[in-house]
């Protein structure tokens, strides 16, 4: 449980596995970082998988970590921890390929906006709740999968939109079912692999160098409106109703 690395003919596989909906803790939004700044230092490395085990790709945070923490540390822990790993897909030395299943929601966004690369199983979707959650974030993520008008139509009403969809868009490189999503993400990651490591480096350098939009900078200014929120106390709230429906639902 928690993120593992495997690496194998210059792919390393990182997989997260934290049930039972992937929904990250503060420590581990800090391992994945860890997991992916450490693969793309590998030399022996050209591509990287990233991946998850069990219903879904990723849920977000932890809520019921930060609403069962005694002040606003898990709060900044987890904003912290998810900047930490966004940047660290971003920063990987080496082109990163998302695999994504079943839902990929708030934190999940972050990771896949990010990445080089996605491909998806027939039955991922991508969305951000957060304004149910009475947080904002990761809407810069979310702007690099899909046009500006469906990203506010989407922040707004936190609808969630298919696989297939961001097909259409060109963010999702190819639709797989389920039970071949791996192995179309290694091959993906393969075929980069086999490249020169070192032009492959400077590919990815010299992309990241020409994006219109500094992902970290406009990723940490978002975060500067969910402390607004928790301060007004419309964080609180929505994060306590959240965690008792998910009771209720038990």
């Amino acid at each position: 449980m928690g993120v593992s690395t495997t690496t194998r003919d210059g792919v390393a596989e990182i997989v997260m596995d934290a049930p039972p909906v992937n929904a990250l803790t503060v420590a581990g939004w800090y391992e994945l970082a860890d997991a992916l700044l450490a693969a793309g230092r590998d030399p022996e490395v050209g591509a990287v998988v990233l991946r998850a085990e069990g219903r879904g790709f990723n849920a977000g945070v932890d809520i019921k970590e930060m609403q069962s923490t005694e002040g606003h540390t898990a709060l900044v822990g987890a904003n912290r921890g998810c900047y930490a790993a966004f940047a660290a897909v971003y920063d990987c030395e080496v082109p990163v390929v998302a695999a994504v299943h079943g839902f990929c929601l708030g934190g999940g966004i972050g990771l896949v906006g990010n990445a080089d690369i996605v491909v998806a199983s027939q039955d991922a979707y991508f969305g951000l709740p957060e304004v149910d959650r009475g947080a904002l974030g990761a809407a810069t993520h979310l702007a690099r999968l899909v046009p500006q008008h469906l990203m506010r139509a989407m922040v707004y009403t936190c609808r969630n939109v298919t696989a297939d969809e961001l097909h259409r868009h060109g963010s999702v490189l190819e639709v797989v079912p389920a039970d071949e999503l791996r192995d179309k993400a290694m091959e993906v990651a393969a075929s980069i692999a086999a490249k020169d490591r070192y032009v492959i480096r400077r590919a990815k350098e010299s992309l990241n160098g020409i994006d219109p939009v500094d992902v970290k900078r406009s990723y940490r200014y978002e975060q500067g409106f969910t402390f607004e929120l928790n301060l007004t106390g419309a964080g609180d709230a929505h994060r306590d109703a959240f965690v008792a429906a998910s009771k209720e639902a038990r």
